[in-house]
């Protein structure tokens, strides 16, 4: 990843040096229209060089992060400098056009990713006679364990739950030595945060975690689901799903009499025939990348956009949960949130009277 970043960049910043002279030497012949051409252009080959280059999807993303983040701003300063004389109302357009490209750029990779929002979300149900706190963690996804991860951690203690639950993706790291290092920081992190919820701790599997996933909670009062299985907590039914088992949008899951949970990693298997009170998921990070109006661009999952996050009741008293996840998308893909904050979700069930 590191060849293509300086190859994409060295080719977009020379594409930007030589719009910008071709912008000098014409001067007063037709400017803004041409300055107009030129960006546009620019921007096309932004993307198709980002979206054509040979790496994965989200290294695709990355290299139009640094195009649409710095080489665009960069030939819009350039051009405002050369416009502030021919047009002062076009000039000051560039610049608030900057500051909001710029201004998007600090918020999404500078302060959103470790901006936690805590939701709480209350439902109710006739299958239950005391109320039950449940906090869902989802998509820790981390590469360096740390301060982050241990906020989120006694925030998550300093709720109270009764039931945690953890919805797969702890560690996205692909070097093994790093991996082992981070698998014991992580786990003393588990162990500083002093969490005892009465009902316990469970955790499934997610699609970055590697297959001995189950060694970071070694030691540690959590419950893992290698497999699918259903426990019965007394109160209420919690199934675990297997990571494999999430992806399917045609699992079939039998009922319970208690209130029945279910936790699996990706929202998929919602879409299949399972009889239960509360599906929880995490998996899309709610897109992480946000527009007003639109919702999330990119979701990595068969269910409706507007699903990908927060509470849906999708049948009659039957809802699922998305969490947007704590952390980020690691690897090749451009470390950022916008309009998407990571969660906490302390979830509140009932009993409806």
């Amino acid at each position: 990843m590191i060849q293509a970043l300086v190859i994409y960049n060295s080719v977009a910043g020379l594409v930007t040096v030589v719009f910008v002279v071709f912008l000098y030497r014409i001067k007063n012949e037709r400017l803004i229209e041409r300055m107009i051409l030129l960006g546009v252009i620019q921007v096309a080959i932004l993307v198709l060089g980002a979206m054509l280059y040979p790496v994965d999807g989200f290294g695709s993303l990355q290299l139009l992060a640094w195009g649409v983040f710095l080489h665009f701003p960069l030939y819009l300063i350039a051009a405002g400098v050369m416009l502030f004389d021919k047009s002062r109302l076009f000039f000051y357009a560039l610049v608030v056009l900057v500051f909001i490209i710029l201004g998007v750029a600090v918020d999404a990779f500078l302060i959103e990713p470790r901006k936690l929002e805590v939701s709480h979300t209350i439902i109710y149900s006739t299958k239950l006679e005391q109320p039950i706190k449940v906090a869902v963690l989802a998509d820790i996804q981390t590469d360096n364990p740390g301060t982050y991860e241990a906020r989120v951690l006694a925030i998550t203690a300093a709720e109270n739950p009764d039931l945690v639950l953890l919805a797969g993706d702890y560690l996205q790291i692909y070097d093994q030595d790093s991996y082992q290092a981070a698998v014991i920081e992580l786990r003393n992190i588990f162990k500083d945060a002093g969490l005892k919820p009465p009902l316990g701790i469970y955790a499934v599997r997610g699609n970055v975690d590697h297959n001995d996933w189950t060694a970071i909670f070694q030691e540690l009062d959590v419950r893992p689901f290698p497999t699918t299985e259903t426990l019965d907590l007394g109160s209420i039914t919690l199934t675990g799903v297997s990571w494999l088992d999430s992806e399917n949008p045609n699992l079939i899951i039998p009922g319970s009499d208690e209130y029945h949970i279910v936790l699996g990693h990706s929202p998929n298997y919602s879409l299949g025939e399972i009889d239960a009170d509360l599906l929880l998921a995490g998996h899309t990070h709610g897109g992480q990348f946000q527009l007003p109006g639109i919702g999330p661009l990119l979701t990595l999952s068969l269910v409706p956009r507007s699903w990908a996050a927060g509470l849906t009741e999708i049948k009659p008293e039957q809802y699922l949960l998305v969490s947007r996840g704590i952390g980020l998308e690691r690897g090749s893909a451009p470390r950022m949130r916008f309009m998407c904050r990571p969660e906490l979700v302390i979830l509140e069930i009932k009993p409806d009277q």
